[in-house]
């Protein structure tokens, strides 16, 4: 997993609450195994038509977020099903942040398995950056994990608050496999010193 320090990046509004994972990634696209390859079916239904043309009006299509490694959106992100595919989409399309007042619980812990940082704001600090970046063209923010802070470079800074353990990993760039390997010595030890034991079947096998 990318470990996650700081990261400075144009932000893209997502100006709608209750974004539920099927409009992240819908149902469709999940045929994959890879965690590669769903950047381009992000928000589908949002950014195509039904013929496959784009929606000129959706957010992602104007020229000045087409760059957008941050991404804000209204309360409630991630709901609905439990589909790691969601995580996936965003990473591969390029996003390393997602702002918003509230996530559902699955879709911010599949975030931090992913690298992908979901950042909680109050309310009106969402409704904020949200404004900011409508209204200034190449609008950015600097994320930085360690001192967990929100700020733009200007007027604009927000604290954040999020677990050590969680924080831990990100700054690691620990997945829950790489957590484990730390004490891979530690096990490797261990299973020297109790060799795994025969079955009573095995035994009777000879």
């Amino acid at each position: 997993m990318q470990a996650f320090r700081q990261h400075t990046g144009v932000v893209v509004p997502l100006d709608r609450v209750n974004v539920d994972t099927d409009q992240i990634i819908p149902k469709q696209f999940l045929k994959r195994i890879e965690r590669t390859g769903f950047g381009e079916f992000l928000f589908y239904d949002w950014r195509f038509a039904g013929d496959g043309k784009k929606i000129p009006g959706f957010v992602l299509h104007q020229p000045r977020y087409q760059k957008a490694t941050i991404l804000v959106a209204g309360k409630n992100f991630g709901c609905g099903s439990s589909r790691e595919h969601a995580v996936w989409a965003l990473a591969d399309f390029g996003f390393r942040v997602v702002i918003a007042s509230s996530f559902a619980d699955i879709f911010a812990n599949n975030g931090l398995k992913n690298g992908l940082l979901t950042v909680r704001l109050t309310d009106e600090q969402v409704a904020e950056v949200m404004r900011r970046a409508k209204d200034s063209e190449n609008y950015q923010l600097t994320v930085d994990l360690e001192k967990l802070i929100v700020e733009d470079g200007q007027d604009f800074s927000a604290a954040f608050a999020m677990d050590e353990f969680s924080r831990h990993g990100l700054l690691n760039g620990l997945d829950d496999i790489g957590l484990t390997l730390q004490h891979e010595a530690a096990i490797t030890a261990y299973e020297t010193k109790h060799p795994v034991r025969r079955s009573m079947r095995d035994v009777l096998a000879g």
